[in-house]
């Protein structure tokens, strides 16, 4: 058993007789634990081109889904190089169709926006967004009001 410190502040000091080292592996074991239980929620990066075929496209497609069906965040990125920045429309359309074949399971956070030489588009997966209200939902139930007798 040990003296230990607690409050060194307080007026008088604040002693406690305690197992220090138990109270210091405890204490470590509770900071692990919190650590676990934490969800951290990481940025992938899928990068494309203008010019992308088809198949590529689905294949960086079914990534970006998978990335976000494990809840993290994903950043969409086309290079443009040389001539290819004349035709950054064609850049916002795969952006676009990229966000609507995911519109079911992914939330844009970032609308497309060009900086630089890349066009960038952020997607979150959609249940960190708050569901909307549907209107089909119960109200919460209200107790009832109590009446009251008339005074007389």
């Amino acid at each position: 058993m040990d003296l230990v410190e607690v409050a060194p502040q307080a007026q008088p000091p604040v002693a406690r007789i305690m197992d220090y080292g138990k109270f210091k592996f405890e204490s470590i074991k509770k900071e692990k634990d919190g650590r676990r239980k934490h969800n951290v929620i990481k940025v992938k990066e899928m990068k494309l081109r203008p010019k992308i075929g088809e198949h590529d496209f689905q294949t960086k497609f079914h990534a970006v889904k998978s990335f976000l069906e494990e809840g993290d965040k994903v950043k969409l990125t086309i290079m443009f190089r040389g001539r290819e920045m004349v035709h950054q429309d064609i850049g916002k359309k795969l952006l676009d169709r990229m966000a609507l074949e995911l519109k079911t399971i992914s939330t844009v956070e970032r609308v497309p926006l060009l900086e630089g030489r890349n066009m960038i588009m952020i997607l979150a997966p959609a249940g960190a967004a708050a569901p909307p209200a549907t209107p089909n939902t119960p109200a919460p139930a209200q107790p009832p009001a109590r009446a009251q007798a008339p005074k007389s």
